[in-house]
């Protein structure tokens, strides 16, 4: 064989040897390209897939908020998660079985305590925000048609309170009332002035009324007069008011201001002086001075003229003590009533 011939041979063996291994490292490194886009693709893949089954909750309790990114699929399963305990009677919106998505929002209510007063009794009860009418319910508490409740039934309770009920009972009663009689005076010119004598007794009229009255827990709290009946008129009592100012006595004409009916006692002599500072002595009287001023003139019937020199702890009121000159005549006068004029 020529040597030309075997150099061709020699460089195209060269050529395609050159190629083939140059095949083989392209072959490697598009496997290689392929196992590392398929690593990120499944990552990719993993990654979304995570994504998807995460969900993010928000939870409003003893107000806060808590968030919490969970794969949890029920509400109950999530507050267990987040470590949230709940009570007997705390309210969970939306409820415990209840399937959660991304963006959920759960809201727990805590119960507090109410009490109830009714009947001279205390309740207690735990609730969350409800009508005032169904805890009522819930205690079977029954109300009367009059009966008061106090928030009212249809009020929220939300907070810790204190509901009132209040019975209310109407009775309707009859009562009799007395009508008073009244005065009427007119002169009388057959009497001193200051005297007076009833001329026609008066009487008490009566009236008959239908009641109600209203009681709060058992005490009468208002009272309404439904009718009235006049059962008997009142009748007017008549007294005759002396109108003489000018009286005869021993033989003499005087001018009075008015006369009163007193008792009269007597006294003697006793070494001391009288309230006036002067030595007693007969025409002297000791008197009550807030009925008849000291220094006043009189003329007391059976007596005589006298003067209010003098006073005593048991002259008081319409009484009146007369000086004696003796003892003899203060026991012989005794105690009587008689007619005093205070003199002008």
């Amino acid at each position: 064989m020529p040597e030309e011939a075997t150099g061709t041979t020699e460089q195209q063996g060269k050529s395609l040897s050159w190629i083939e291994t140059w095949t083989q490292r392209m072959d490697k490194k598009k496997k290689g390209l392929s196992i590392a886009v398929a690593s990120v693709l499944c990552l990719l893949l993993a990654f979304g897939v995570y994504q998807w089954l995460e969900n993010e909750v928000t939870i409003y309790v003893d107000g806060e908020e808590v968030i919490v990114n969970t794969f949890a699929k029920t509400v109950d399963a999530v507050l267990v998660e987040a470590a949230i305990e709940l009570g007997a009677m705390d309210k969970v919106e939306p409820a415990l079985e209840e399937t959660i998505a991304d963006g959920t929002v759960i809201h727990i209510e805590r119960a507090f305590t109410v009490t109830v007063l009714a009947d001279g009794e205390k309740q207690e009860l735990l609730t969350t925000t409800e009508k005032v009418e169904t805890l009522l319910e819930r205690l079977a508490l029954e109300l009367g048609p009059l009966d008061r409740v106090e928030p009212a039934l249809g009020e929220m309770v939300s907070e810790p309170e204190e509901i009132r009920i209040v019975r209310v009972t109407q009775k309707e009663i009859r009562e009799e009332e007395s009508l008073p009689f009244t005065v009427e005076q007119r002169p009388d010119n057959t009497l001193e002035k200051g005297l007076r004598r009833v001329a026609s007794r008066g009487r008490n009229g009566l009236a008959q009324s239908t009641i109600r009255v209203t009681y709060e827990d058992g005490i009468p709290v208002r009272r309404e007069v439904l009718s009235r009946e006049i059962v008997r008129e009142p009748v007017t009592q008549v007294v005759a008011m002396g109108t003489i100012d000018r009286v005869s006595r021993g033989g003499l004409n005087f001018r009075f201001q008015e006369v009163r009916h007193m008792v009269a006692t007597a006294y003697t002599h006793t070494g001391r002086n009288t309230a006036s500072g002067v030595y007693p002595q007969v025409g002297m009287v000791a008197v009550d001075t807030n009925v008849i001023p000291m220094g006043t003139r009189l003329y007391v019937e059976g007596y005589g003229y006298a003067r209010a020199a003098d006073r005593g702890s048991a002259i008081i009121g319409d009484k009146i003590d007369l000086f004696m000159e003796t003892s003899n005549e203060a026991r012989r006068w005794g105690v009587r009533t008689v007619k005093v004029y205070i003199l002008e």
